[in-house]
């Protein structure tokens, strides 16, 4: 992670990073196969829908080789430190660690209170206290900390950095969140560059070490459901075949049973039932399928501008306006879009970011949210440390790039964005000169 910028040290960037808030929290597509086009086997359906330059296709890209093979298995935290643990205690010391790894939290705090656990296990205090310390030197540093300010003096002393200055900073984290820099100065006894220096080293500590771990709490990964692609002067959308169930009919087998129920009309009805059900699902997965490359379609249709020129250029659009376009239902375009990813360019999106509400723009055909949101943050980011802008003046450049939006609403995006106010920013940037 690259080091902070001396701009980047105020208190608003510290807690809109989420690192010092409080004590308690740191700082379905469808394949299609048609058993009387494909016989026993399944195939894609590939279908050219070629609308204003916009090609689909749903052809099989295979399997390819399995990569997660050959990654290394994952180990959790709690692997991590009984292994540790074995190779540094034994005996009684050994068992008093493995009591205080069961309670060991995914954020790598320990999550119960130590005197309860010496009384449990009817030992002295004392001990308890010193196969704690003995945790706390294990790796990731921090962990077994009992709150944020524990954790993150053990960092600091594993970096030979916890002196009184710093002691006293940890100490008062509650000021650091609310920005109360003249009082960290007298309490600390530095100036402003000792106490600016102070609060960078401060955000490189891992409020939560132990997250570095894999642990069933761990976010699954995201694979797209729709490729895009330029092609020309067009697009080319694809389904994700790889996200797409095989269903197959075997007809040699239903041919055989049938021929073995011969004369048996109640096996012969049964077995009509289940082959009529299972070309029913194939034919509902098709159709299914098909309505996703049509919203899709629609979607890439209505925000190109978007896919060619980026996020200032999203238009607002609604459900029902793909939903009329494509001559579906509007609860049916807001099922297949719920927790469908698209694949560009520009990266992956989840299909219902292309949904936004708009404001007024200058060339009458209004202008998403995400498109303002976008523009706001651009001119912040700009801003020099002496020429901090207020909402009012971003209303005002807001206006002269063609966006007709109120103050309360760029009050509302850049809260949104977790952008402080002029004032928050004025004295963040005051800190970091």
């Amino acid at each position: 992670m690259p080091t902070p910028s001396a701009e980047d040290m105020g208190s608003d960037q510290l807690l809109s990073d989420g690192n010092f808030a409080t004590a308690s929290e740191a700082l379905d597509p469808g394949y299609a196969s048609d058993p009387a086009e494909a016989g026993e086997g399944g195939g894609g359906a590939d279908g050219m829908l070629g609308m204003n330059g916009i090609a689909t296709s749903g052809s099989d890209f295979g399997d390819g080789p399995d990569f997660d093979a050959f990654a290394a298995p994952d180990i959790s935290l709690r692997e991590h430190l009984m292994q540790q643990a074995g190779a540094s205690a034994s005996g009684r010391q050994l068992l008093l660690l493995e009591q205080l790894i069961e309670h060991i939290e995914p954020s790598g705090w320990l999550g119960a209170d130590l005197m309860g656990i010496a009384y449990r296990l009817g030992v002295p205090l004392a001990e308890m206290e010193e196969a704690l310390g003995l945790l706390q030197r294990f790796d990731p540093t921090g962990v077994g900390a009992r709150d944020l300010a524990e954790c993150i003096a053990l960092q600091a002393k594993e970096a030979d950095r916890y002196d009184p200055c710093m002691a006293k900073l940890i100490d008062n984290l509650d000021l650091v969140a609310r920005g109360a820099f003249d009082q960290l100065k007298r309490l600390c006894r530095v100036d402003d560059e000792d106490l600016r220096d102070m609060l960078v080293e401060l955000r490189g500590y891992d409020p939560k070490p132990g997250l570095r771990f894999d642990s069933d709490e761990a976010a699954v990964a995201v694979t797209p459901d729709i490729f895009v692609s330029q092609q020309g002067k067009g697009w080319a959308i694809e389904l994700n075949s790889a996200n797409l169930p095989r269903l197959l009919v075997n007809r040699s087998y239903y041919v055989e049973l049938s021929a073995g129920g011969r004369g048996d009309k109640a096996a012969n009805n049964w077995l009509s039932e289940c082959l009529a059900d299972a070309n029913w699902l194939i034919k509902a997965m098709d159709q299914r399928q098909r309505t996703i490359m049509k919203v899709a379609t629609e979607l890439v249709k209505q925000q190109e501008g978007f896919f060619r020129e980026g996020v200032a250029r999203l238009k607002p659009l609604t459900l029902r306006q793909v939903a009329e376009a494509i001559d579906m239902h509007e609860s049916t375009v807001s099922r297949v879009t719920s927790n469908k990813y698209l694949h560009c360019s520009r990266g992956l999106f989840d299909l219902k970011y292309f949904f936004s509400s708009g404001v007024a723009s200058a060339d009458g055909d209004g202008a998403s949210a995400e498109a303002v949101k976008a523009a706001i943050k651009t001119l912040i980011d700009a801003e020099a440390a002496d020429d901090i802008l207020s909402d009012d003046t971003l209303v005002d450049l807001l206006k002269e790039k063609g966006f007709d939006i109120a103050r309360r609403t760029v009050a509302k995006y850049r809260e949104a964005m977790g952008i402080g106010s002029s004032v928050q920013r004025r004295r963040a940037k005051k800190m970091g000169r």
